[in-house]
């Protein structure tokens, strides 16, 4: 990267990876009420692979408490089965030999704490990730200064508008983070 437009254009594309990924993370986390997204990602041991269960079934809310799993493959049900009890979700899978049902328990005031305090921590770490590439970026742009590829008004103008970035996005965060806790604490 030989030009500012290249570091801030990168430094932009990590930060919204970071808050992309975060996103990814709560929509895993259990609310109360079913969603696909609670077991898509779960990994299941299919054919010796490691497979999400989003390729390997259909997977349904047919009511607002019940998540149900309609394998593509019926014979690995039981492969279905054992990944969500081993991905130490909260939940136990029902299997039927047909479908799997996932009913979703109502959520105790205490197990609610506990998700606010996962998605703090998750949250948190999206924020250290924005900095990472806040400082990754900085020392890109005193480097190019150093060698001479741009002057120091440049550079001045380029770490002003990283630190811009980085506010924009750890506020995203934020926002991202209370819209989760308010989620997970309405009953």
């Amino acid at each position: 990267m030989d030009s500012v437009d290249d570091v801030l254009l990168d430094s932009e594309d990590k930060m919204s990876k970071s808050l992309s990924f975060l996103e990814e993370q709560f929509s895993g986390i259990r609310t109360g009420k079913a969603s696909p997204a609670l077991v898509e990602n779960v990994k299941v041991a299919y054919y010796g692979t490691t497979t999400r269960l989003k390729e390997l079934a259909g997977i349904s809310t047919p009511e607002p408490r019940l998540i149900v799993i309609n394998a593509y493959d019926p014979t690995s049900l039981q492969e279905i089965e054992k990944a969500i009890l081993a991905a130490n979700l909260g939940v136990t899978p029902m299997n039927d030999g047909r479908v799997i049902r996932v009913p979703i328990p109502e959520l105790s005031q205490e197990r609610r704490a506990d998700l606010v305090k996962v998605a703090k921590r998750m949250a948190e770490e999206c924020r250290v990730a924005v900095r990472n590439v806040r400082r990754e970026a900085n020392d890109h742009i005193k480097s190019l200064q150093k060698n001479g590829k741009i002057t120091e008004d440049n550079r001045d103008e380029a770490l002003k508008q990283i630190q811009h970035d980085t506010d924009e996005y750890i506020r995203k965060t934020d926002e991202i983070l209370s819209a989760k806790e308010k989620e997970i604490t309405s009953v």
